[in-house]
């Protein structure tokens, strides 16, 4: 099995595409089989270096490596030339200036479901002679065939009158050359492939098998955009997602996996994946399910590792002690600095935290009595800051969270937190008491 993964550098890579670029990955290591690279660069207005290293970079970070590549489109000018005249020389291609008012004007004298057949001329574009008689079945995994009589077909262009190639052309002879074996991409490129099949035929080259991924939408049943939050893969990094949750949510979008079947590694997802069972519908991409798989891959590394991402998304070190007490708690990096920056740059400013909590209804009350049994702990733990603040809560008669809150609020200056046991001690006594001291003084 040869597989190709073949972007075109005109942007970040979105989700859509590194979905198709996972797809490709699985196939060729679940089968021992290659992954080509190909960047389709031919735009040069567009096809920048820093948007091809956005697309090598996106690639890094989700764990996608590649056996061959990148090959570059744009560098294999010669081999199109070469394979245009080839195709010019045994009358499969002809020369034509013919405009698409040309086009349709023959179809209005010979019936719109007539495909247009032009006349060789000395100059023009190069066009691809479409055989009358028979058909061209495009055989795809996912849609199954879908069969287009050759007579209806046009003659397409392939290439300008410059020589210089377009697309479904160059991608037919790069795919030919290549000797991929599975051509696995998006759904928009379903109507490309009876012309790619026509220039495959006219090289006298095999086709491959075809698989048209459905596209992605949001939850709202439109196609996937930036409206439905992030949209490319650089995005999802820089809001704190793990790769290895990326890669995991991407590949159950219309793969046909069990329900109840959810949290893989690559190498499990590799074992597993099977093209034929990936659905023809259109996969919904829903961040909120991301963020639950990401919770679960996040909580199953192992605390150096954990500590070890935290400290390279947020630029901080030391955090391991946090990280500890926080896992639990986060979805993502990104929620993690939200919840803990109070332990190192102070508490967190929130008047209505303050009001809610100690400033009404027998807070400050509660958190002088919490206070004074803290001020006692020994040793100063969680389990024996648990303890005593527990005592508090029996001997004022009042439900837990009246007197974990006004605490909570004094040391984090908000109601969230990792749990305030843990949090209470990381402080240390000291500083605990010197937070709750000044939370009394501004309660008055």
């Amino acid at each position: 099995m040869r597989v190709r993964f073949a972007p075109s550098p005109t942007g970040a890579l979105h989700i859509g595409g590194a979905r198709t670029a996972l797809y490709n990955w699985l196939l060729a290591r679940g089968h021992g089989g290659t992954l080509v690279l190909r960047i389709e660069d031919t735009d040069r207005e567009r096809s920048t270096p820093e948007n091809v290293e956005q697309i090598l970079d996106a690639l890094r970070w989700l764990n996608l490596d590649y056996d061959e590549g990148p090959i570059f489109q744009s560098a294999r000018v010669d081999r199109h030339a070469a394979a245009l005249a080839s195709l010019l020389h045994a009358g499969h291609a002809y020369r034509s200036t013919a405009t698409a008012d040309d086009v349709r004007a023959y179809k209005e004298r010979h019936g719109s479901d007539r495909g247009f057949r032009g006349e060789p001329e000395s100059s023009g574009a190069v066009r691809l002679r479409v055989p009358d008689a028979g058909e061209t079945v495009v055989r795809d995994v996912i849609r199954g065939e879908a069969a287009f009589a050759n007579s209806t077909l046009d003659d397409p262009v392939i290439a300008r009158a410059d020589e210089s190639p377009l697309y479904n052309f160059a991608v037919a002879v790069d795919d030919s050359d290549a000797a991929i074996t599975h051509v696995v991409r998006g759904e928009d490129h379903l109507s490309n492939t009876a012309r790619q099949l026509l220039v495959l035929e006219a090289l006298g080259a095999p086709e491959p098998i075809y698989a048209h991924l459905p596209l992605l939408h949001g939850p709202d049943g439109r196609k996937l955009s930036k409206r439905h939050g992030a949209a490319s893969v650089q995005e999802l990094r820089d809001a704190g997602y793990l790769p290895e949750a990326v890669d995991n949510y991407i590949a159950l979008l219309g793969a046909g996996f069990a329900p109840d079947e959810e949290f893989f590694t690559l190498a499990e997802l590799a074992e597993r994946f099977r093209l034929d069972r990936v659905s023809k519908n259109p996969a919904v991409f829903d961040e909120r399910k991301l963020r639950h798989l990401d919770g679960r891959h996040l909580r199953a590394l192992t605390l150096d590792d954990l500590t070890a991402r935290l400290q390279a998304y947020t630029g901080r070190t030391g955090l391991r002690d946090a990280a500890a007490i926080s896992a639990e708690k986060i979805q993502t990096l990104a929620d993690f600095w939200p919840l803990v920056s109070f332990l190192f740059d102070g508490p967190v400013e929130d008047p209505a935290a303050f009001a809610k909590t100690i400033g009404s209804d027998g807070g400050a009350e509660n958190l002088a009595a919490a206070r004074d049994a803290l001020a006692g702990v020994q040793p100063f733990e969680p389990a024996a800051i648990e303890e005593a603040l527990r005592g508090v809560v029996q001997a004022r008669g009042v439900k837990a969270g009246k007197v974990f809150q006004p605490v909570r609020v004094a040391i984090a200056g908000q109601t969230v937190s990792p749990g305030i046991f843990e949090s209470v001690a990381l402080l240390g006594r000291d500083e605990a008491l010197a937070r709750i001291d000044r939370a009394l003084v501004a309660a008055g």
